[in-house]
C-alpha cells in the first residue's frame, strides 16, 4: 500500500462540473473497494488578470492510500479528465508518490507563492522534474498544471484549504441551530479535530452552536471544525474567518 496526493486544477467552466467534484469523481475511482472516499481539498491561488480562471482559481487536492502503481492511477485519474473536463477548460494533472524521497519545502514554496504571485508553467514543468513529480496538461492550454502543482504543495503545508462541500448535523433545519459537544461533532462527522480561530483546540466536553452552512478546514495538518467565540459560547466559524483558508 502506497500514500499519493493527486491534484488537479482548472477543469470547469460557468455552467458545467465544478473541479471539486470532477476531484470527488476521481478519488471515488481509485479507491480501493471497501475503503472510503478521502476528503478533497480546496487550495485558494492567486486572484489576477493573467491568470485565467472559471470563478476562484482554486486547486482540488486529495490524499490516496492505494496499491494501484503510478501508471494505473494516472491512466484512470486522466481517463475521467478527458472525459469530464469542460471544453474551454486547461485541465493539470499532478500526481505525488508520498513514499520517495522529496524536498517537501520546495514544494511548500511553490503553493504559496502560488497564493500571491503569477507562476508560469515552465517554473511549473521544472520544480515537478527536480521533485519527480507526475506533473501533465490535458487540454486547452495546459495552464491547469501550475494550479495542480501548487496544490500538492499547499496540502502539504498543512495550515491550507477548505474540505470540500458542508457539514451538516441537523443546524440547517433547525432555525436557531443547534448545541452538540465537540466529542459528538468528532464522532458524526469523522473529523479530527474542533479548532478556534487562535488555533487552540477544544476539549470533548465543550459545546458549540451549529448554525446555518458548517464548513470543515485543513488545518495543522488534521481535518477540523472551525470555531469562534461569540456572546460567551462557541459557534462555527463565519465566511470572515474561513477566508484564511
Amino acid at each position: 500500500m502506497r500514500s499519493w496526493l493527486i491534484c488537479i486544477d482548472d477543469t470547469d467552466d460557468i455552467g458545467t462540473k465544478g473541479t471539486g467534484e470532477i476531484a470527488e469523481e476521481i478519488a471515488s475511482l481509485l479507491c480501493d473497494s471497501g475503503a472510503q472516499r478521502p476528503w478533497v481539498t480546496r487550495h485558494q491561488l492567486f486572484v489576477h488578470p493573467d491568470i485565467p480562471y472559471t470563478s476562484h482559481n482554486s486547486a482540488m487536492c486529495f490524499r490516496l492510500e492505494s496499491r494501484a502503481e503510478l501508471e494505473e492511477i494516472k491512466q484512470i485519474a486522466v481517463k475521467h479528465l478527458l472525459e469530464q473536463s469542460a471544453p474551454a477548460s486547461d485541465p493539470g494533472l499532478a500526481i505525488l508518490d508520498l513514499d520517495t524521497e522529496f524536498d517537501s519545502n520546495a514544494l511548500v514554496e511553490f503553493g504559496l507563492l502560488a497564493k500571491k504571485e503569477v507562476i508560469t508553467k515552465p517554473q511549473a514543468y521544472e520544480l515537478a522534474d527536480k521533485l519527480g513529480v507526475s506533473l501533465s496538461e490535458h487540454g486547452g492550454t495546459g495552464q491547469g498544471v501550475i494550479g495542480a502543482l501548487a496544490g500538492l504543495g499547499l496540502r502539504l503545508y498543512g495550515q491550507d484549504g477548505r474540505v470540500k462541500g458542508q457539514v451538516n448535523l441537523g443546524q440547517e433545519e433547525c432555525e436557531e441551530g443547534i448545541e452538540l459537544t465537540v466529542a459528538q461533532v468528532l464522532e458524526r462527522t469523522g473529523l479530527d479535530r474542533v479548532i478556534g480561530v487562535e488555533g487552540e483546540s477544544l476539549d470533548p466536553c465543550e459545546t458549540i452552536l451549529l448554525t446555518k452552512k458548517v464548513k470543515a478546514i485543513y488545518c495543522q495538518h488534521e481535518f477540523a471544525l472551525l470555531v469562534y467565540r461569540h456572546e460567551g459560547r462557541w459557534c462555527n466559524a463565519l465566511k470572515k474567518h474561513l477566508k484564511a483558508y
